[in-house]
């Protein structure tokens, strides 16, 4: 008996035993979808942070008096005391950046780079125009006339913000391409200079965006911007102002964070051996943490990949032992029309690793098709984590051969004469 006719001779016995082989590959395939399934939706979700923040610039970072994210109980950076340092405060620690201080940084940093100032307002706005109103989800925020192409934006249409607007705060925005749409309909370019409502208060359109598109997890699209001072004026802003820079070139990036700390050590008012009581944050940095985070989400999904296929393998060996003791008449024909033990082992090993591939298949197209679910959702195109596919083939591969190694060495070490007896 020849390598092929064990192989073919198992492929028949498979597809002889339907039920068995159907419950067996559907164990595999739930196992192998939610392990590829989870993994390809945080492979949509890394995709659409990378372009998120890339559309941030790889040769930019803010300075904030708090870290935008973080997570845990870890203390910031800034919040740690130097070796031989003092400690310091925590009211020195939990100061927020002033305007002046913002100000000051903005005048006085001489390096090649693009300074902006930032004001958060609130986050849940509601815009209306005439009978047509926004979700009540847009960012307001206060920049300066710097803060379009510190954050990559660009206008489809319209003006910046003119000295006389950031002097006198008077109520003027620029408009996302989301918000547009939803104020004036497809052709929002006729928003230009009309009056809308944010809130409670007027404000005259002078620019509309271009639509971010890919950075859709970042809702860049769905803001509204004025100038710092306005949003001050509201009254409902942030406690503190933000920073961000961005340099002429990537090169230019860690002499310029150096240059950026140390100047603002000065503004702040810092002793040589006291800590930054602000964070410098890469663009990068924020992506980076985020996808740190899903890492471990991967983690804990392949973690329940393996706990599945554990319990599948457990399973595929109970029915290839219940296999052996079906075909224990066949199994002494074949050893007595001259078949070998090797022959006997083949064919149980090639049962049992037919099934889990057969499931490992069914699984990874189960999982690619309801992780891409999510990336349609994100808006990152169709995703195929290869690597993990390959691995799973791999692994539902030694699953098999696991499982049915015991049930093949048991059938090959019967006793022809007691087999072929066997009722």
């Amino acid at each position: 008996m020849t390598l092929t006719d064990s192989f073919s001779l198992a492929y028949r016995t498979v597809r002889s035993n339907k039920l068995r082989t159907g419950i067996t590959v559907a164990i595999i395939a739930f196992g192998i979808m939610a392990l590829i399934g989870i993994v390809t939706a945080i492979e949509a979700m890394n995709r659409g942070l990378r372009d998120s923040f890339s559309l941030m610039g790889a040769n930019g970072f803010s300075i904030s008096y708090k870290e935008r994210f973080r997570f845990g109980n870890n203390q910031s950076a800034t919040q740690k005391t130097k070796k031989g340092g003092k400690k310091q405060k925590k009211s020195n620690l939990d100061k927020p950046i002033r305007q002046a201080e913002a100000e000051l940084f903005k005048q006085s940093f001489h390096y090649p780079v693009l300074v902006s100032i930032t004001l958060n307002g609130r986050g849940g706005n509601e815009l209306r125009y005439q009978d047509k109103k926004t979700n009540p989800n847009v960012r307001l925020t206060g920049g300066d006339e710097n803060y379009l192409r510190v954050n990559g934006y660009t206008l489809e249409t319209g003006r910046n913000f003119s000295t006389l607007d950031l002097e006198t705060g008077r109520s003027v925005c620029i408009l996302g391409s989301d918000v547009a749409t939803r104020l004036f309909g497809e052709n929002y370019t006729r928003g230009m200079d009309k009056m809308i409502r944010v809130g409670n208060s007027p404000y005259r359109v002078i620019g509309i965006l271009k639509s971010k598109g890919a950075s859709a997890m970042m809702r860049a699209d769905n803001v509204a911007i004025t100038t710092y001072n306005n949003v001050r004026r509201l009254g409902n802003s942030a406690p503190s102002f933000n920073i961000g820079v961005m340099a002429n070139d990537v090169q230019f990036l860690e002499p310029a964070v150096n240059e950026a700390t140390a100047l603002f050590r000065g503004i702040r008012k810092l002793h040589p051996t006291e800590d930054d009581n602000f964070v410098v944050e890469k663009s990068d940095k924020l992506a980076a943490t985020f996808i740190g985070l899903l890492s471990s989400i991967q983690g804990a999904a392949g973690a329940i990949g393996l706990i599945t296929l554990i319990g599948a393998a457990i399973g595929l060996m109970n029915i290839m032992l219940v296999a052996v003791s079906e075909r224990t008449r066949e199994v002494g024909l074949i050893k007595a029309i001259g078949g070998k033990k090797r022959n006997i082992r083949q064919q149980f090993l090639f049962e049992s690793t037919i099934i889990s591939v057969a499931g490992a298949v069914l699984g990874i197209i189960l999982g690619v098709l309801v992780g891409n679910l999510f990336a349609l959702f994100m808006g990152t195109g169709f995703v195929v984590p290869w690597g993990w596919v390959i691995t799973g083939i791999v692994i539902c591969t030694l699953v098999g051969l696991g499982a049915g190694l015991w049930p093949a060495l048991k059938a090959a070490n019967l006793n022809p004469i007691n087999a072929l007896r066997y009722e």
